[in-house]
């Protein structure tokens, strides 16, 4: 039961703007307790998304703060552009390494719809943690 907790917290946190390895977790419960692999994956994938509504309403606090737009640049450059093209639809990429975070902040930065953003995070990181909790799980049968 605590391994769940763990993996939630993980999965939370490494969706936030703090840096963390949620796979590496995932790969470490699935390889103690590779029965649990369901359970395993719907908590990393509602934690991870948890974790992004958070970026997402950040995104949206510093909206409403009138925080400048001037201060996006870099990495969030080629968020904003993915977002400005796709629309909710960038953010089936919100589990992606670095630019993931970014998406979702800028999400909330440009009020996207809230119910659709949720589902295409939702789906995209639940996808990433099949893909990985069938790898390992492949790997453990060898």
């Amino acid at each position: 039961m605590a391994e769940f907790g763990i993996m939630f917290s993980g999965a939370f946190l490494a969706a936030t703007l703090l840096p963390g390895g949620s796979e590496v977790l995932l790969i470490a419960l699935l390889s103690n307790s590779p029965e649990a692999w369901g359970v395993l994956v719907i908590t990393a994938s509602i934690g991870n998304t948890l974790g992004a509504m958070t970026s997402f309403y950040i995104g949206h606090l510093a909206r409403l703060a009138k925080t400048p737009a001037e201060l996006i640049s870099g990495k969030r450059t080629k968020g904003l552009a993915l977002i400005e093209r796709y629309g909710v639809w960038a953010l089936l990429l919100s589990w992606a390494p670095v630019i993931g975070d970014v998406l979702c902040l800028l999400a909330g930065w440009l009020k996207l719809p809230l119910i659709p953003s949720i589902l295409m995070m939702l789906i995209g990181k639940t996808i990433r943690y099949l893909i990985i909790a069938a790898a390992v799980l492949q790997w453990l049968t060898w």
